[in-house]
């Protein structure tokens, strides 16, 4: 059903085909991404598109024509739009319980947490140091985080790394 209805394999002259269908759609969506890469070259390459905000309109009208093809049925989604249950269960019916941690739990965690950032203190503030000179000098920093995870907790990074580029603010 789903390879029918939202796949669209079989929304063609001839279904059995093979793979002739699917490598035509996926020099679709090639063609599709190339396009949309030289759409962001033209406006300076990924910084000039962030600058201008281009990704995040270009994502909130693709999740408007999204959704709204969803609920208007023109796009199948099987359970959520098509083939429904014709007797779906009440709120009553349906529990789920919330699992929370306890308070022994998140001792532990924090417990965990200060055992890791005290058994790599020196070598944490190594390789902070050297992130942070990374993210400056606009070299790889995947690499450099690669290694730096290893004795920095997710905080530490997060802190040397907002001390260098800021707080991400969204222009209204």
């Amino acid at each position: 059903m789903i390879i029918t209805k939202e796949l669209g394999l079989a929304k063609n002259e001839n279904p059995q085909q093979g793979s002739f269908i699917v490598e035509e759609l996926t020099d679709l969506v090639e063609e599709a991404v190339l396009m949309e890469l030289e759409r962001m070259n033209d406006r300076g390459g990924v910084l000039g598109a962030m600058e201008t905000q281009y990704q995040r309109g270009k994502i909130q009208e693709e999740s408007l024509l999204y959704e709204t093809k969803k609920h208007s049925g023109e796009l199948p989604i099987i359970g959520v739009n098509t083939y429904l249950n014709p007797n779906p269960p009440s709120e009553d019916e349906f529990e789920m319980e919330l699992a929370r941690a306890t308070k022994e739990e998140k001792e532990e965690q924090i417990r965990e947490l200060t055992e890791f950032q005290e058994k790599y203190k020196d070598k944490a503030e190594v390789a902070l140091e050297k992130l942070r000179d990374t993210a400056l000098s606009g070299g790889n920093l995947f690499e450099e985080l690669m290694e730096t995870v290893k004795v920095a907790s997710l905080g530490q990074i997060t802190d040397t790394l907002y001390k260098v580029g800021g707080q991400y603010r969204r222009n209204l």
